[in-house]
């Protein structure tokens, strides 16, 4: 298997993108997946400016890290965020990002989200010459009650009509949201994956917020990842850690609160190498 491993920097919310890529780094990752997520992980934000985006490339490579994926959320059912999205779509191709992610509403703290199947793929169709023009595979996550799960998302992605449109399957996302577990969900969607978040969960409770580092929970990731390469997939899993909600929200000013998510990361990719060899 060759697929990319990355480490997404929303791993580390609520602290620097530097102490992210630190720990990532030494964790022994060398891509990253970049958070520029408005009102929630601003790791990066299309309003750098050109100055601030060469000390993040240059953060970058004096830890041999490469981005390859960023996570831009926005609605994309309201029109008004499209242009947003845009600008995130141009900050990922001034970082070199192969991938863009976004669910299909807002990732946190958004209003409730509607189902307009038509009116997304009309959206999302808006973004291709853009998509087009950088090279950029767009990659919709599993998020959200409407859009939770791959299944939900496989026709939409497959009625853009577009290479460079895809299905974003988050292996913790569809169970939260959709009720499901990954390797029902997974095999209703397959061939329209182009990326994966390969994120943990510990206990049965589906709403129980507790996403612990990749290989210290309960799901079968290890099936999962067989799964996908015997059905040809050859694509990025990028490791998502979201801990407990009491963690996760806080502010991270505790002793010792960089230590647990340096941990967590590092076990991930120890847990990978012994999947990926």
């Amino acid at each position: 298997m060759n697929n990319l491993l990355l480490a997404h920097t929303n791993s580390y919310h609520g602290f620097s993108l530097e102490e992210a890529i630190k720990g990532i780094a030494a964790a022994g990752f060398k891509h990253v997946e970049l958070t520029a997520v408005k009102g929630w992980t601003e790791h990066v934000m299309p309003g750098m400016s050109d100055e601030e985006l060469e000390g993040v490339k240059k953060l970058l490579s004096d830890y041999d890290i490469t981005a390859t994926g960023l996570s831009g959320h926005c609605n994309l059912l309201d029109a008004e965020r499209l242009d947003d999205f845009r600008q995130n779509i141009e900050l990922a191709a001034k970082l070199g990002c192969k991938y863009i992610v976004s669910s299909t509403g807002e990732a946190h703290f958004g209003g409730e989200e509607t189902q307009s199947d038509d009116e997304l793929i009309r959206n999302i169709k808006t973004l291709l010459p853009l998509l087009e023009k950088h090279g950029i595979v767009l990659v919709i996550e599993t998020h959200g009650e409407v859009y939770g799960t791959g299944k939900s998302l496989y026709a939409i992605t497959q009625k853009t009509g577009s290479e460079l449109v895809g299905i974003n399957f988050d292996t913790a996302n569809c169970i939260y949201w959709g009720g499901i577990q990954p390797m029902e969900d997974i095999k209703t969607c397959v061939d329209g994956v182009k990326y994966v978040h390969l994120k943990d969960k510990l206990g049965s409770q589906q709403k129980g917020w507790n996403f612990p580092g990749t290989g210290n929970g309960d799901l079968p990731l290890r099936e999962f990842i067989e799964y996908m390469s015997k059905n040809g997939y050859d694509g990025p899993y990028s490791v998502e850690i979201e801990y407990t909600e009491d963690y996760c929200m806080r502010d991270k000013d505790q002793p010792g609160d960089i230590d647990i998510a340096n941990k967590e990361m590092a076990d991930s990719y120890k847990y990978l190498k012994t999947v990926f060899g």
